[in-house]
């Protein structure tokens, strides 16, 4: 089995993938495109298909921040659901986790900014990344294999998995 986490943003989408072992083997950034909308949503789609393989693959895709504003947040809500359409399209087994609970399972705080994340995350997993975007998928990754692996997880860290769907 292999832990998938994305997290969908319009200047890059951030896709982790995590061995059985809960080991990187794949950390990507990938670009949405230039060309006009919904386009360029399906072709990142694809890239990121690229990247999967259904039988195997668990995928933990950070949900929408429904407090967001502005001009981008249709086009956020347009890469989300192109993106989950092509994980059910394609039979994937997946699920989502809203920001405040990927926030939670890194740092014990459901309302931490997303530069506060980079130290606990390096502490507890000794992962990094200059994007925030990959940090995220990189949670949700560890999400992912949290879910078939709560022997190795911290109390809390079982506590924010229990509101969560397994994949």
């Amino acid at each position: 089995m292999r832990y998938v986490g994305i997290d969908p943003s319009l200047a890059s989408t951030g896709l982790v993938i995590l061995d059985e072992g809960g080991q990187v083997i794949e950390s990507v950034s990938l670009k949405a495109g230039k060309e006009d909308d919904p386009l360029r949503f399906m072709k990142l789609s694809k890239r990121i298909r690229k990247h999967l393989i259904p039988a195997t693959d668990r995928v933990l895709i950070e949900g929408f921040s429904f407090g967001s504003r502005g001009a981008g947040v249709s086009k956020m809500f347009g890469i989300g659901w192109t993106i989950r359409i092509m994980l059910e399209e394609e039979h994937f087994k997946w699920t989502e986790a809203a920001p405040t609970t990927v926030k939670k399972f890194a740092s014990n705080k459901g309302n931490a900014k997303k530069e506060d994340l980079v130290l606990p995350v390096y502490k507890k997993w000794g992962f990094e990344s200059s994007s925030n975007d990959i940090t995220d998928a990189f949670i949700m990754a560890k999400m992912a294999w949290g879910m078939y692996n709560p022997d190795e997880l911290l109390e809390y860290e079982k506590e924010v998995l229990k509101k969560i769907k397994k994949p």
